[in-house]
């Protein structure tokens, strides 16, 4: 299956550790088959001779039973210990490949991927399903390997005993073998429609936890309760279903590996009767079935839970194999010494291929060092427009251009870093202040995240917080307001230090205060770099070199502020309806 050989990719560096476990194992499980052996000498050959003599009889056991013990406490535990070690350090160790192949993948994703998936539901292909896959590792490259080996040992010293009874043990090995093909095709779906339906009760609880806020002020805690029980039973009825086919799998299989040792008592029975077997041989050959049909009752148990690991497989490599909707060209090369001029040439795009367009036929020759700002009513393309600029989606027709060059022709993460982003909603991570800073350049001294802070009017703020700079922000910045939050956005990007600007919407939320000390920080970083502001509030972009309305994806007006104001056209509507409603 294509989903083994791709896993199999992940295992081969560890093909050693596996070798050295299966040895290991081997003997693990090899020496208590001396036990049956042991029975049947004890029997026949102490208890049952009758030239050795009751002190003979007595003495011999000792001296058996001390070598035994000998190899029992202490061969078996370091054995024991290392093949456990081994097994789990191996399958921890392939997962930890895996799990950082997928958080590289996710990282190459398009922003398309992520407005169309829950976050929910790609945690729970990387942690979930990645771990569910370590069974087959454990148990289908080590374990099964190891039972088969079990069973084909038995059955050799079983027929040196008696070829007739060994037939009669094996007998039910071949209806063993088809009642498992035959349920394993059905369990293997049931087993992945069973983890979609989780995935979607974690992208639900994922979401809803995030949300919280909005459910409390809404007071919706009644409906979401429906709204969960929804996913929730979902995920019950999957559940139960993959229970009964598996319960089915389990009655069948388990009836047929109990039927063989009845058939062998009453044949070993039989032989005995007549001579032909020792009750010693009896003894160690009934002894011996529990040693064959306990690994076939594993192997029972493996083949539910490769089926698992197996379907867990197929959902890894279902999301491994997302396109990737931004790729760079094989020629693509570095992005250095940016002068900043971008140009748009009858730029169109839509985010969907069945979806109308959200920009049409846009040009604009933005020079370096200029400072363009983007107006318009709510809906018009502002945000997608810039948001073709670092190639979070491209364009549908036309070029986007950086001095001269199509974007496309640029490495798309040397694109990415020649740009810095200030947004409305900017996300901070958990951590510190100051590593959040520290992402616009992670190589940076403590004394430039503290001249970028000063720069962001952050520092101040963040002098006054109880740790300063080392101080834990919450899960999106939550213990910071929205103004301290955008100052730590302004900062990193002042660390960045990138030749092009966006900035969108970044003050449209914030109260009068922080709105002036963010704008004062924001005129101080577009000095002398190419801007781009999106800006909803357009008192706030009168010092633009150029204003550009855009209304239903076209360009409608574009110059100085003074010049659309002399025009008395659509932007000249839109500043006298702001100054009135302030």
């Amino acid at each position: 299956m294509d989903s083994i050989r791709r896993y199999l990719t992940f295992v081969k560096p560890y093909k050693k550790e596996i070798v050295v476990t299966i040895i290991i194992g081997i003997l693990k499980f090899g020496i208590p088959l001396l036990i049956p052996l042991i029975l049947k000498y004890v029997t026949d050959d102490i208890i049952g001779a009758e030239q050795l003599t009751k002190a003979e009889k007595i003495e011999q056991p000792i001296w058996l039973m001390g070598l035994t013990f000998l190899v029992f406490l202490v061969l078996r535990p370091p054995i024991e210990y290392y093949r456990q070690y081994f097994a789990q350090w191996t399958g921890s160790k392939i997962l930890y490949d895996i799990r950082n192949q997928l958080f590289s993948h996710i990282q190459k994703l398009s922003l398309r991927f992520y407005s169309n998936n829950k976050a929910g539901e790609i945690i729970s292909r990387v942690i979930n399903d990645v771990e569910q896959t370590k069974t087959f590792v454990i148990t289908g490259l080590m374990n099964v390997w190891l039972d088969l080996f079990t069973i084909v040992i038995v059955i050799a010293i079983m027929l040196t005993m008696n070829v007739w009874l060994t037939l009669v043990a094996i007998c039910m090995l071949p209806f063993y073998g088809f009642s498992v093909k035959f349920f394993y095709q059905r369990l293997r779906m049931l087993t992945r429609k069973r983890s979609q339906a989780l995935a979607e009760v974690q992208g639900h609880l994922h979401e809803r936890v995030q949300g919280m806020p909005v459910i409390r002020s809404f007071a919706l805690e009644d409906f979401e309760e429906n709204q969960f029980e929804k996913r929730n039973r979902n995920f019950l009825e999957k559940a139960i279903d993959h229970t009964i086919w598996n319960a089915k799998t389990f009655a069948v299989v388990n009836t047929i590996t109990d039927i063989a040792p009845l058939l062998v008592i009453a044949a070993a029975a039989y032989f005995v009767i007549n001579g032909q077997l020792t009750i010693g041989s009896m003894i160690a050959f009934v002894t011996y079935m529990d040693r064959l049909y306990n690994p076939l009752r594993r192997l029972v148990n493996s083949s539910t839970t490769l089926t698992q690991s197996i379907a867990s497989m197929d959902r890894v490599f279902e999301f491994v194999d997302e396109k990737y909707d931004i790729q760079d060209a094989e020629d693509a090369v570095e992005l250095r010494n940016v002068k900043g001029r971008v140009t748009f040439e009858d730029v169109s795009f839509s985010y969907n291929e069945d979806e109308m367009e959200v920009l049409k036929n846009i040009s604009l020759d933005v020079k370096s060092g200029e400072t363009i700002a983007l107006v318009g009513m709510s809906g018009g393309g502002k945000s997608s427009l810039i948001s073709l600029i670092p190639r979070f989606y491209d364009v549908t027709d036309g070029r986007i251009l950086i001095d001269g060059t199509d974007i496309r022709a640029y490495r798309a993460r040397s694109l990415r870093d020649k740009i810095g982003m200030v947004l409305q909603d900017n996300i901070l991570f958990s951590e510190s202040v100051k590593f959040n800073i520290k992402m616009g350049n992670p190589n940076a001294t403590d004394k430039e995240v503290i001249e970028a802070a000063k720069a962001a009017n952050a520092h101040e703020f963040i002098e006054e917080l109880p740790q300063g700079y080392d101080t834990p922000v919450g899960e999106r910045g939550v213990k910071l307001s929205g103004g301290q939050k955008q100052r730590i956005a302004i900062a990193r990007v002042f660390l960045k230090n990138p030749p092009i600007l966006i900035f969108d919407e970044a003050t449209s939320a914030l109260d009068l205060e922080s709105e002036h000390l963010i704008q004062e920080a924001l005129e101080k970083l577009a000095k002398t770099r190419t801007t781009f502001i999106v800006a909803h509030r357009l008192s706030t972009i009168t010092h633009a070199d150029r204003i550009v309305l855009i209304e239903h994806g076209e360009i409608k007006e574009i110059g100085t502020h003074a010049q659309l104001m002399a025009k008395r056209g659509n932007y000249y509507d839109l500043f006298q309806v702001q100054q009135l409603e302030v």
